[in-house]
């Protein structure tokens, strides 16, 4: 039937605790929660939506505007090519000059972390929204580059059916459990060796509430999950 509504599906797994959030994220985009499946560590929630109909006139031309760009681009390379040798030689000459120097691997240094004191953005960040933008526009600008802020351990669970290994939900701040403000930071998949434990009161084993000095590199920022990846650097007591 032409009014027939038809629905596209997702399942979403969310780390407990942080269920609510998921739910209104996809509300937000329009998904309607149709089943929520506890298990042991994680839930399962299922959503659905209408599927949006295809823009037919949008999308013939979009594609009557890329043929045309296709045949511009390969004139704009045939014009170009008498002038590719030239362009080449004057760039050997110039690269000759200066020749390129990489910096040895390491850990960063104090200059090169990121903290609250030292950007804006970052200092923001500690006390937004889980769900809010500004977490996947951070994580998306600073892959790969280490932060370090003061924090507290929100909730902790096993990876999985490995006793030896977890899933670690970070906050800043010092309320632990009761942490309300600031990104949902997680490790996820470490053992307590991978914290790198530091400080002058270190112990065997770490709890929920327990607060540190997290300096960690940035993974990326699941928009769905409201989750802000970690990989942990170094831990510190406080």
């Amino acid at each position: 039937m032409a009014d027939e509504i038809r629905y596209e599906y997702k399942a979403v797994q969310t780390v407990r605790g942080t269920d609510g959030l998921v739910i209104s994220k996809m509300q937000k985009d329009g998904w309607e929660l149709v089943e929520q499946i506890p298990g042991r560590l994680r839930t399962t929630l299922n959503f659905r939506r209408p599927k949006r109909p295809l823009p037919w006139r949008l999308i013939g031309a979009g594609a009557a505007f890329l043929v045309i760009l296709a045949a511009v681009i390969g004139t704009g390379v045939a014009l170009g090519d008498g002038d590719e040798e030239k362009g080449a030689s004057a760039s050997s000459t110039v690269s000759s000059e200066k020749p390129s120097v990489t910096p040895p691997a390491g850990e960063p240094t104090a200059a090169e972390v990121i903290t609250a004191r030292n950007n804006r953005e970052f200092a923001a960040l500690l006390n937004a929204d889980p769900c809010d933008e500004a977490n996947v526009n951070f994580a998306t600008k600073h892959e790969g580059q280490t932060v370090a802020f003061d924090g507290s351990i929100r909730h902790m669970a096993s990876y999985g059916d490995d006793q030896t290994r977890y899933d670690f939900l970070l906050g800043p701040g010092d309320k632990g459990p009761h942490t309300t403000d600031g990104p949902n930071f997680k490790y996820q998949d470490v053992n307590t060796g991978n914290l790198h434990l530091t400080g002058k009161q270190v112990h065997a084993t770490v709890a929920v509430g327990d607060k540190f000095r997290f300096v960690a590199e940035v993974i990326d920022f699941n928009t769905v999950q409201c989750v802000f990846r970690l990989a942990p650097v170094s831990t510190e007591t406080r």
